[in-house]
């Protein structure tokens, strides 16, 4: 087996900053050692101070396309509840083609921004009447397509979604896209698990949507077809997202949401709560013994006027957090990873609140927390330059005025806090260059593809 590898006069390893590191990896993208106060030996050099790439823990990519066309006010209040219904109309236009080409520009920008790996939350599964394609996985196969072309690590969560409301409410119109039966949904996985089981740059787990969307048997169906699969794979549920949400579980069941789940099911360390942002203090603390990461998307949850998550209780507590971009309105974890930070920061009325001790580096403990716990909710091993783990890396360009004559964890807050010019360099994921010198070799191909797309959905 041959062996390449990266020589970095920085670099950020599990045990903190190392100098002089050289990342030996295999041919399949796999870091096989790790050395420090090493020679470089003729081995390629990074052009900067190099960290491990961030996960993308919640996505729905073919959101990227209508980011702006929700942001002007309707006859009466707007919530969450009415940019849903702007979604589901454009929904209802996209074609597999579409998907493909808007998923393809997307993944393009997280590499770019720093994302090495995404969480494709997956919901739109058929033909707008609501009819499966000759392949029943079809668009998850598109959206694949896009990741395997552009060259970024996907862990996809196919989504099922059975009703409008809890206690099993018939769905809408603007739902039928959605919508699969429990046999239907394990005939997606059966399909999935056949095509990609072995592809080291895809992993496969599941998606219950929410509990409006499932009901108690078809959530138990869901895991029990992915664990006849994979019993190790990712299970990824919205939950808790908005106040009504919360209410209309109260009334259906007498308990909350989050209360609700971890009192029937066995939430683990394999389960990924997308925002559970209302929560009280017992359910925060349950949340963060579990084990299990909450799935944080501190862009859209302000776009959507969802509400803030309980950030400093729940690390405080030992709980495990990443970070997605989800409707992308942002697709950069510098904003989510600031607005973590922002958002407690104008709770509170303090600074520096999620620092995790005296005088230590808010950014860098961010961005560390956000690398393992994306890790872990896409069930992949990334997140560490490490042996064993997959050779997801950036550069960081030193000349960024951001980062100039900054070192060690400065390095991580200058990132996340200090202006808004992107400083990430080069990108590697499993291995190969996907980004150099702050650009992809298809992007052109791939930006007239989405610009074509676009002109047709919103032209039209």
């Amino acid at each position: 087996m041959s062996e390449q590898g990266l020589f970095a006069s920085l670099a950020l390893l599990p045990e903190g900053w190392a100098e002089s590191v050289r990342i030996v990896t295999d041919e399949n993208g796999s870091i096989l050692r790790v050395s420090t106060g090493a020679p470089s030996d003729g081995m390629q050099a990074a052009r900067g101070p190099v960290v491990p790439g961030m996960p993308n823990l919640h996505s729905h990519a073919f959101q990227r396309a209508m980011a702006g066309l929700a942001e002007r006010a309707g006859p009466g209040e707007d919530s969450f509840w009415t940019w849903r219904e702007v979604m589901y109309g454009f929904v209802s236009r996209l074609t597999p083609d579409d998907v493909e080409a808007i998923a393809a520009q997307l993944y393009l920008e997280m590499l770019k921004a720093g994302y090495t790996a995404v969480g494709e939350f997956h919901y739109l599964h058929h033909d707008p009447d609501g009819n499966a394609y000759e392949s029943v996985a079809e668009m998850s196969h598109r959206v694949i397509n896009a990741a395997r072309a552009v060259g970024i690590g996907i862990t996809q969560l196919p989504v099922l979604y059975g009703h409008g409301g809890f206690g099993g409410q018939d769905a809408g119109e603007g739902q039928r896209r959605f919508l699969n039966a429990p046999d239907r949904y394990a005939r997606v996985l059966e399909a999935l698990f056949g095509d990609y089981r072995d592809d080291p740059n895809i992993t496969l787990g599941i998606a219950p949507h929410s509990l409006r969307a499932v009901t108690p048997d078809t959530l138990s169906a869901a895991i029990a077809a992915i664990d006849s699969l994979d019993e190790g794979a990712p299970v990824h549920i919205h939950i808790a997202e908005q106040i009504r949400e919360v209410e209309d579980c109260l009334g259906w069941s007498g308990q909350r949401p989050v209360e609700w789940l971890f009192d029937r099911f066995a939430v683990d360390e394999r389960w990924c709560l997308i925002h559970a942002t209302h929560m009280t203090k017992d359910e925060t603390d349950t949340l963060a013994a579990s084990g299990a990461v909450a799935g944080l998307c501190p862009t859209t949850e302000a776009n959507l006027g969802d509400g803030l998550f309980p950030a400093v209780r729940y690390l405080s507590s030992g709980g495990l957090l990443g970070i997605g971009s989800d409707s992308h309105i942002s697709v950069s974890p510098i904003e989510e990873l600031r607005w973590l930070e922002y958002g407690q920061r104008l709770h509170y009325r303090g600074r520096n609140l999620l620092a995790g001790g005296a005088r230590a580096s808010v950014g860098a403990r961010l961005y560390r927390e956000a690398l393992a716990g994306g890790a872990q909710a896409l069930g992949r091993p990334i997140g560490q330059i490490a042996s064993g783990r997959r050779a997801d890396l950036l550069v960081l360009d030193p000349e960024a005025p951001s980062l100039i004559g900054k070192s060690g964890d400065q390095l991580l807050d200058a990132f996340v806090f200090a202006g808004n010019v992107n400083p990430v360099r080069d990108v590697m994921v499993g291995g190969r260059w996907v980004v150099q010198d702050y650009r992809h070799d298809d992007e052109a191909h791939i930006a007239a593809a989405y610009s074509l797309t676009l002109s047709g959905l919103i032209g039209g």
